[in-house]
């Protein structure tokens, strides 16, 4: 059998600090105009399509945005040595096809080859969802029977295994995202026992480096992602009160969240709110209970902004009554290593670099972190709104370009409560700038 695991160079992507050659050519491919390395695409513009061909919802994104995408990906896979890729990360799937449903807890995937319209594969109720909402032609959709869903005597990877070998790859090197939340062990066995003459490669973080740079219609939906965030931590400085169940608190966060802001209506975050008290805001992630908000206690709202899938974190803490001393000096020395990573935030810089102005900056006020201090976010499905590509820390030597977005986390869990006052923050084309407007440091009501 061929079908043993080839671990690919991309594998570093998830865990190596910088990207990997093949993932840093196609960075620069998206911030170039051309790109001549893709083979030839079968793809029509919308006018010569036939209307049944068509979804029956708005894309989000124009054909010729899809179109470069796919392009891009592609150079990346021959790069890599890969003749075809298989795709089961949800966001990948909608960046590449546009197909947004609640359907990645049964399997699917996209399946992307060098010359052919990508194939949707999924469930076959989903079949109609996929329809609805990718830009290829239904022929290009295809679903599974449901006997297949949930069946310990059968798995529905063996009909994606036909598929791929139907579609003229057999025997061809096949990238798969091993390292993901939605491709299981046994999807990978199956997949494999019907793909015997297949060379299986790790292509995880393929396709999220092909995301790392945002388009600028991206950055529009993320801009409106922050305003709604905004709102949202309007609703809390407005409705918070001593002894409020922190649930009905939450309830209308989500309010807030999903009714949006000017016309950007709100999508569900791909990580519920974060809201602990006290010794509970020593753990960063810790949802919410039904107790009373404490008085003269920190509570933190980790939240995020959404709007067509494309996400703008930001996390405040609030105190009622004058926060204690510590706290104060904690938001001090928050407050100052903020400055300095937006000042060391720019086109050129190494992710390491910002991580450094932080870290630096806290040890003077006698803080420390050792965790990461943000991450690439974007596009994103549950359970995560990170994109799981760069990250600012130590080693990460990542370069810093226009359009890249990060969730800045600058949080400390003290011995007695935590506080967080984080921010997404837009590389742009000389600096750095926020997505959202929230008023900086503690909330702190009487």
């Amino acid at each position: 059998m061929r079908n043993r695991l080839k671990v690919n160079p991309l594998r570093r992507a998830c865990t190596s600090p910088l990207p990997p050659p093949a993932i840093a050519r196609s960075l620069a491919l998206m911030t170039s105009k051309t790109r001549t390395r893709s083979a030839p695409m079968s793809l029509q513009s919308a006018a010569t399509l036939p209307a049944s061909a068509l979804p029956s919802s708005e894309l989000a994104f124009a054909r010729t945005e899809y179109h470069e995408r796919l392009a891009t990906v592609r150079a990346s896979m021959e790069e890599a040595g890969l003749e075809a890729l298989v795709i089961t990360d949800p966001s990948n799937m909608c960046w590449l096809t546009g197909y947004d449903g609640w359907s990645f807890y049964v399997h699917q995937s996209v399946l992307v080859g060098l010359h052919d319209d990508p194939i949707w594969w999924g469930r076959g109720m989903d079949a109609a969802g996929a329809r609805r909402t990718v830009w290829m032609g239904h022929d290009r959709i295809v679903g599974y029977e449901d006997w297949l869903v949930q069946n310990p005597e059968a798995h529905p990877m063996t009909e994606l295994a036909k598929l791929v070998s139907d579609a003229g790859f057999a025997k061809a090197r096949i990238g798969v995202e091993l390292d993901n939340y939605y491709y299981s062990a046994a999807a990978h066995i199956a997949l494999g026992k019907g793909l015997p003459e297949a060379d299986l490669a790790d292509a995880t973080g393929l396709v999220n480096w092909c995301r790392a740079v945002k388009s600028p219609a991206e950055i529009s939906y993320m801009r409106r992602a922050g305003e709604i965030v905004t709102e949202m931590h309007a609703t809390i400085a407005e409705l918070a009160e001593p002894g409020m169940q922190k649930n009905a608190l939450v309830a209308e966060i989500l309010k807030t969240g999903t009714l949006g802001t000017r016309g950007a209506w709100g999508d569900y975050p791909a990580i519920v709110p974060m809201t602990p008290s006290g010794k509970d805001a020593t753990a960063p992630h810790l949802t919410w209970d039904g107790a009373p908000i404490p008085r003269g206690l920190p509570t933190f709202f980790e939240i995020a902004g959404c709007h067509r899938r494309y996400h703008c974190p930001q996390s405040r803490t609030l105190f009622f009554g004058e926060p204690p001393a510590k706290y104060r000096r904690a938001e001090e020395a928050l407050m100052a290593a903020t400055a300095a990573v937006m000042g060391s935030a720019r086109p050129g810089a190494a992710c390491e670099d910002v991580a450094r102005a932080f870290s630096s900056t806290l040890s003077r006020y006698g803080f420390e972190k050792d965790s990461r201090c943000g991450y690439s976010v974007g596009l994103s499905y549950p359970p995560d709104w990170g994109e799981r590509t760069m990250s600012l820390r130590q080693g990460d030597m990542t370069e810093l370009r226009p359009g890249m977005v990060f969730h800045f986390m600058p949080g400390l869990w003290l011995d007695d409560g935590g506080i967080e006052l984080t921010e997404t923050m837009l590389i742009n084309e000389a600096s750095s700038e926020y997505l959202a407007n929230t008023p900086a440091g503690l909330l702190v009501k009487p």
